[in-house]
């Protein structure tokens, strides 16, 4: 889509024969009056959906995205209140309702277009378009790291400056002055010449009925007051305090507590349990069979917990019962090999001709690697609170799609989504699972069997036995060195293309390329995992093109400058991370240094990490330096934190994370046997900005794809030992350093 074209458009899967004739209807224009009644209290102007102006002079920046760490609401009214000139000690937030016209179009067209520009005579043709697909699809989702890059470019800086542009011709039409002498500051107009000065919250009401701006002025880097500043967090004081609602922190009149025992092998269903109550079982309120999983309802969940474990459940066989980790690979790999015999493997990319430029090349390095499955254990729960109750439903609930969670819920109750209230709580860890619907529906569906609200809660155990997964993959590579060591030929065949679609893409300069896949079927549930697909070829492309490196007898820092000397930005990049890293000085014995990099998600990171491996065989990772090209960091040191969260999370699925099946079941339960990176294990985490004047890119997970091959490409360097299947705790690398000492 580097050319917006009709074919272009119709390509994308949004606009459809015929939508540019119908697309004036459908403009979004100023949708005040539309939300007005969601989200202002009496005496509040509505400038445009995205913000407010109490009659205090407060500005409320609605945020369209839930907060789950990342520190979102603060960066995205930093963006507003900058280009309003807004008194940021004036300015609030609050979370946009689970509405339609809440539905985030702007993600739905940076997804698709990126920072593409539309010819100005279409724009509100376009975003009417986006918008309306994205009402039909309930997509009010915060992943992707899309928050700032496309809510916050295109939407609150915009909607912060079309409202600044209204409160000046407010006060132009007022004072009857022109607006170019009128100035904004501290939400104030002023206007000097004659001395008069009004708020925001003065100004709001005649302002309110301009007419918004379609390309209000944007400021330069430079005039920027608040952006590229690290304000102190909005939503951290309450969460300091305890006065922070999770969704395990919600409490409603009359609430009772469940859990939930489902069946452990995935598609199985419940064949018999007992559902009667016991009269001695003081506390126990209800059981229900809910078809593939048992449900308790208790005065409390430890009441709940207690009483589901002595049921006696019996699940029904299924064709994958016996199937075990190593069934689950030879299947792949067979997968793979008559993908490839049957010429049915898809073609995710061609450059050249791959196989012939092989054939005639110096060296043929080849590798197959292996990663497990994942599961996202994120530190709250899985849990919903459930209200049904005179034809409508309530819910409580930390989701990462609250309009989707809406519409689920109409759908499962066969209600409309009107009388569905969504109440969104902060989110205690979200990394895609909180974008799934499952929990909410598991409490509703036992909430609709029960005169009260009923909050549902999973153990760990079943947060961890029935998650959806990061898909286990296999991946074959093999590429061709000339005599200069410079790659001719780059092959790759992998499992599974989930999104982004350009993940399994590689930045390097080599002439002829062919990346293929296919994707067997799998009865493991997938779902999004922080980074998605990135996390997956971030490991694939930095580990052989490290392997390619050592072929050819370079530098792996140098090899990959070598590879991307069309790429200014990577150029920088490695550049600053040679610096930092102090790439070349001398390490102890049985210490290594590894690098990777990997553009995702808009920005483009590399992170070198220093281990050591002890005689024992045992990695204890000492120092990641992480260097960032953010384009510009709204937030810098909400940016940072997030580089750090993201090597932490990947560190641990790097070390040790992995998901088995064992008879058709997931074996692992809890922390002791699927364990995240203890403070103990926690490296020092140095991380480097570089503003490249480029858009911003996003946070959340342009780091986690690169700190497991950083860590296996520096077990390299420290040992020999090549580590091509992950977790890293499944190779003995304790003869190796023996051999050393």
């Amino acid at each position: 889509m580097k050319k917006w074209t009709r074919r272009a458009f119709i390509g994308t899967g949004i606009l459809a024969s015929g939508a540019l004739v119908i697309g004036v209807a459908i403009r979004p224009g100023n949708r005040s009056s539309k939300v007005a009644g969601l989200i202002a209290e009496e005496g509040e102007t509505v400038m445009n959906i995205w913000l407010k102006i109490s009659p205090d002079n407060t500005v409320t920046a609605i945020i369209p995205h839930a907060e789950m760490g990342q520190g979102v609401h603060t960066t995205l009214a930093m963006m507003l209140a900058d280009e309003m000139d807004a008194d940021w000690s004036k300015v609030k937030f609050m979370e946009a309702p689970a509405d339609k016209e809440y539905a985030n179009y702007v993600v739905a067209k940076g997804f698709i277009a990126g920072n593409k520009t539309f010819p100005k005579f279409l724009e509100g043709t376009i975003d009417g378009v986006f918008l309306t697909a994205v009402k039909t699809m309930n997509f009010q989702i915060t992943g992707g790291s899309a928050s700032v890059r496309f809510t916050g470019q295109q939407g609150m800086r915009i909607a912060g400056a079309a409202a600044k542009a209204m409160l000046l011709q407010a006060a132009a039409d007022t004072w009857k002055v022109p607006v170019e002498e009128l100035k904004a500051e501290k939400s104030t107009i002023s206007h000097p010449g004659s001395n008069r000065t009004a708020t925001f919250a003065e100004l709001a009401q005649a302002a309110a009925k301009v007419k918004a701006p379609k390309h209000p002025r944007l400021k330069t880097p430079e005039e920027f007051t608040l952006m590229g500043t690290s304000q102190p967090r909005l939503d951290i004081p309450a969460k300091v305090t305890g006065e922070a609602k999770f969704g395990m922190d919600v409490i409603v009149p009359n609430m009772k507590y469940a859990t939930i025992k489902a069946a452990p092998v995935f598609g199985s269903k419940v064949k018999t349990v007992d559902t009667s109550v016991p009269t001695e079982s003081a506390g126990l309120l209800k059981v229900l069979n809910l078809g593939n999983a048992v449900a308790v309802i208790a005065d409390g969940y430890w009441q709940a917990k207690s009483a589901l474990d002595r049921l006696d459940i019996e699940f029904e066989s299924t064709e994958n019962d016996g199937k075990n980790q190593d069934d689950i690979f030879n299947g792949y790999q067979i997968a793979l090999e008559k993908a490839l015999e049957e010429k049915k493997i898809e073609e995710h990319f061609r450059s050249g001709d791959a196989l012939t430029a092989l054939s005639g090349a110096e060296t043929i390095v080849e590798a197959e690697y292996q990663l497990p499955f994942l599961a996202h254990a994120t530190m709250e729960p899985m849990n919903c609170t459930a209200w049904v109750h005179d034809g409508k439903c309530e819910i409580w609930c930390g989701s990462q799609n609250p309009l989707g969670a809406k519409a689920a819920v109409a759908e499962f109750l066969d209600i409309s989504p009107e009388q569905v209230t969504v109440h969104n709580q902060l989110l205690g860890g979200g990394f895609g699972r909180r974008s799934e619907t499952d929990v909410i529906k598991q409490a509703v569906a036992i909430a609709k069997e029960v005169d009260y609200p009923v909050k549902l809660i999973w153990s760990r155990e079943e947060d961890t036995q029935h998650d959806v997964y990061r898909e286990a993959t296999i991946s074959r590579m093999k590429a061709g060195l000339d005599q200069s060591g410079n790659p001719v030929a780059y092959s790759h065949q992998f499992l599974f293309k989930h999104h982004p679609p350009e993940a399994a893409d590689i930045p390097y300069t080599v002439p002829n390329q062919l990346i293929q896949f296919t994707s067997p079927s799998s009865f493991v549930p997938w779902g999004n995992w922080r980074s998605v697909d990135h996390s997956v070829h971030g490991f694939l492309t930095e580990s052989f093109i490290d392997e390619l490196a050592f072929a050819a007898k370079k530098d792996p820092l140098a090899f990959r400058k070598r590879l991307t000397q069309d790429k200014p930005r990577f150029q920088k990049v490695l550049d600053l991370i040679q610096e930092k890293s102090n790439w070349n000085s001398p390490l102890p014995a049985n210490w290594g240094r590894g690098i990777a990099i990997a553009q995702s998600f808009g920005s483009i990171v590399a992170e070198v990490a220093e281990v050591e491996v002890n005689v024992d065989g045992k990695v204890k990772v000492h120092r990641v330096v992480c260097v960032a090209d953010a384009g510009f960091a709204i937030h810098p040191d909400g940016f940072k934190a997030q580089m750090e969260s993201g090597i932490i999370y990947g560190l641990a699925a790097a070390m040790s994370g992995e998901i088995t099946i064992e008879n058709g079941a997931v074996a692992q339960s809890n922390f002791h046997d699927y364990q995240v990176t203890r403070m103990s294990e926690a490296p020092k985490i140095e991380t480097h900005i570089i503003n490249s004047g480029n858009p911003p890119g996003g946070a959340g997970e342009p780091s986690t794809p690169i700190i497991a091959p950083a860590v296996t490409n520096a077990i390299f360097n420290a040992t020999g030992v090549r580590i091509r299947q992950l977790p890293i705790s499944k190779t003995d690398l304790r003869v190796s350093i023996q051999q050393t000492t």
